[in-house]
C-alpha cells in the first residue's frame, strides 16, 4: 500500500481532516519565512491529540542541527525532512527516521540516493531560490529510475487528478502532497484531501 504524507499542515482541522481520510503521516514545516510555517505550539497540541499510527514529520532546510533536535523533541516527531543541503555527517547525527529530499533537475541529482545516509528519499522539483511546496512536477521516469533498495517518495506537483496515473507509474513507497490539496498557502481544502487519498487508495487497487 502507498503511503501518503500530507504536507504543510499548520492547523488542528486540517491534520483531523487529513487523518480523517486516511493519511499516513503528516508535514510539519518549521522553516522560517515560509507560508506554511507551523508555531512550535501550534504543532506540539496537534501531534498530542493525533492516534498512535499516525507518522509525524518535521521538515527543515539548513538549520542548525541543535535546533532541529529541539523542535523534534518538544513536539515528539516520530521522522526528520532534511530539506536543505545538509552534509551526510549531520544526518548521521540525528536519532529519528530521516527523509533526505532531493530536488530533480536530471538523472545527475540522484547520485545521492543509496549514498546519503537516510530512511528514505523524498523526490522533488528543482525550483531556484525555493526548497519545496512549488507545485512544479517532476519527471516521473526518472523518479522510477531512483528506486532500489531505499524507499522513494514521490512528491512535486501532485494533485488528486494526477496522482492515481503517478502511483501506477512510479510505483513509490510513498507519495507527498502540499500545494496540491490546499485552499491556499498552508490552508487545506478538506474535499481535495479526501479525493487526492481516495485516488491513491484506488491506484493501489490496479
Amino acid at each position: 500500500m502507498t503511503r501518503v504524507k500530507i504536507c504543510g499542515i499548520t492547523s488542528a482541522e486540517d491534520a483531523a481532516a487529513a487523518v480523517e481520510a486516511g493519511a499516513d503521516a503528516l508535514g510539519f514545516v518549521f522553516v522560517p519565512g515560509t507560508p506554511r510555517l507551523v508555531h512550535l505550539d501550534v504543532a506540539e497540541r496537534i501531534v498530542k491529540d493525533l492516534p498512535p499510527f499516525v507518522t509525524t514529520v518535521g521538515v527543515f532546510v539548513d538549520q542548525p542541527l541543535e535546533d532541529i533536535l529541539r523542535i523534534a523533541g518538544r513536539c515528539r516527531l516520530r521522522a526528520v525532512q532534511l530539506h536543505g543541503n545538509e552534509p551526510e555527517a549531520f544526518s548521521r547525527r540525528i536519532p529519528l527516521t530521516v527523509i533526505k529530499a532531493i530536488r530533480i533537475r536530471d538523472a545527475r541529482d540522484l547520485a545521492p540516493i543509496g549514498t546519503y545516509p537516510a530512511h528514505a528519499f523524498l523526490l522533488d522539483a528543482f525550483v531556484e531560490g525555493q526548497a519545496g511546496g512549488t507545485g512544479t512536477p517532476i519527471s516521473w521516469d526518472l523518479a522510477r529510475r531512483a528506486k532500489g533498495k531505499v524507499p522513494i517518495i514521490l512528491s512535486g506537483g501532485l494533485r488528486p487528478e494526477t496522482v492515481a496515473q503517478a502511483v501506477r507509474t512510479v510505483r513509490p513507497y510513498g507519495v507527498d502532497v502540499s500545494s496540491g490539496v490546499e485552499a491556499s498557502p498552508g490552508r487545506k481544502d478538506h474535499k481535495k484531501v479526501r479525493e487526492f487519498i481516495a485516488a491513491v487508495r484506488e491506484a493501489d487497487l490496479g
